[in-house]
């Protein structure tokens, strides 16, 4: 090998090695729930794209209001004078030469209709692009919320991996003393395979809710991200009256506003097709050059004549359908905003009394139960089945409690979404 592909290898390898680096020392996402938003908000494609969008919309207002472009007319007579001359384009070597300049006028009050229109149908774009934050927030916050808990649950799995390969050795030797019978290790050693099991299945969730969290953030699937650390607190009860919650709803909700903004257009639109029963002018100003000056001036005014009254009230009888259906539409999602709204927070009330519940009681008594029955079947008071069941009470006990947190977790997300911002 030459020295020349030698020295490109080595500095393709040095410049991976510094890319590596440079990656390695940038915090990575995920270790809490604001990293992983502040990271979508600035990177999410189809968040970007809807803010365009709504950008877009905005500069249309401005076009919507403003009048058509003038148009310039020049009009060449008696190129040859009478056939005196060669035929000629010059304006001073013709007979006359009219410039007319046309300006069309829509009747009084259209361009206004028009512009307010256009800023309703901005400010829907605005409340969609809104909405596509809310709901991709929503998603990020229940995905982080799941792998969290399926963290946990993967800790739980080895702790108890652990405890039970104790609990087998302490079976081997009651059976080693002839304490007690084989099948209480047979039994130990079935439970750690089916936790085993449980450790692989978990394993793969997590790998899936990874890949998923990555594709939400826009980032290569296999990316790495930090370790979840803590769930978001929930919020006190106090900031959870439901009377309160409906009217921020009503008022900040994304995808409530966006349909307002129609609703609002449809009205302007209505306004302004009754507006097509009067006419729209066209004024011009129209000078005559005969030779090397200007001789004669015109003034032009021309409207057209709205006669086609029956299309004209077809179409105000379109748009009142549509003033009417943009009305039905806003009060349905204003319907099942609340009605969302109100299965969220029984929920989410349920699944904080079913977390105490287990926290302060269910968890204690259970691992007093074991230690208890740990502490007989040591002194082979109790069988191995108790023992195991006992266990058991505990895994149980503590999974409710993580299942418990992420229901509220996922309650709480919810809720944001509805409202349109954070509790």
């Amino acid at each position: 090998m030459t020295a020349a592909p030698i020295a490109r290898q080595l500095l393709l390898a040095a410049a991976l090695a510094c890319s590596s680096a440079l990656y390695a020392q940038q915090p990575l996402p995920g270790g809490d729930l604001a990293s992983l938003l502040s990271y979508a908000r600035e990177h999410n494609p189809e968040f970007a794209a809807m803010r365009y969008e709504a950008q877009a919309a905005q500069e249309r207002v401005e076009v919507a209001g403003a009048l058509p472009d003038p148009r310039l007319r020049t009009t060449l007579s008696d190129i040859t004078r009478a056939g005196e001359q060669n035929p000629s384009l010059l304006p001073a070597r013709v007979g006359r030469t009219s410039y007319q300049w046309m300006q069309d006028v829509p009747w009084f009050g259209k361009r206004d209709l028009k512009r307010e229109i256009a800023q309703q149908d901005a400010l829907g774009a605005k409340g969609r692009a809104q909405g596509s934050w809310i709901e991709l927030a929503s998603r990020i916050k229940s995905t982080y919320a799941q792998l969290y808990v399926v963290q946990r649950s993967e800790q739980l799995v080895a702790e108890n991996l652990v405890l039970m390969a104790q609990l087998e050795q302490a079976a081997l030797a009651r059976y080693a003393g002839g304490l007690s019978a084989q099948q209480d290790v047979i039994r130990a050693q079935v439970e750690q395979g089916g936790m085993s099991a449980e450790q692989i299945a978990l394993e793969m969730e997590h790998h899936h809710l990874h890949i998923r969290l990555n594709a939400l953030l826009a980032r290569p699937l296999d990316a790495p991200l930090a370790k979840a650390q803590a769930l978001p607190p929930l919020p006190a009860g106090s900031r959870l009256d439901w009377a309160a919650l409906r009217e921020r709803a009503a008022s900040n909700n994304p995808q409530l506003a966006a349909q307002q903004a129609l609703l609002q257009s449809a009205q302007k639109n209505r306004d302004l097709v009754q507006k097509n029963r009067y006419p729209d002018f066209l004024v011009g100003l129209a000078p005559t050059q005969i030779g090397s000056k200007v001789k004669e001036w015109e003034l032009m005014f021309e409207l057209n004549i709205p006669l086609q009254q029956g299309t004209r009230g077809a179409q105000e009888r379109e748009a009142q359908a549509l003033l009417a259906a943009a009305q039905e539409r806003s009060q349905a999602v204003l319907n099942q905003l609340f009605t969302e709204l109100t299965q969220s927070l029984s929920a989410l009330e349920a699944a904080r009394r079913t977390e105490e519940l287990t926290r302060t009681r269910l968890l204690p008594q259970a691992e007093l139960t074991f230690q208890s029955a740990l502490a007989a079947y040591e002194t082979g008071k109790v069988d191995f089945a108790t023992l195991l069941d006992a266990q058991k009470q505990i895994r149980s006990a503590r999974l409710s409690q993580l299942k418990a947190q992420l229901e509220a977790q996922l309650q709480v997300a919810e809720i944001e979404r509805i409202l349109g911002e954070e509790i």
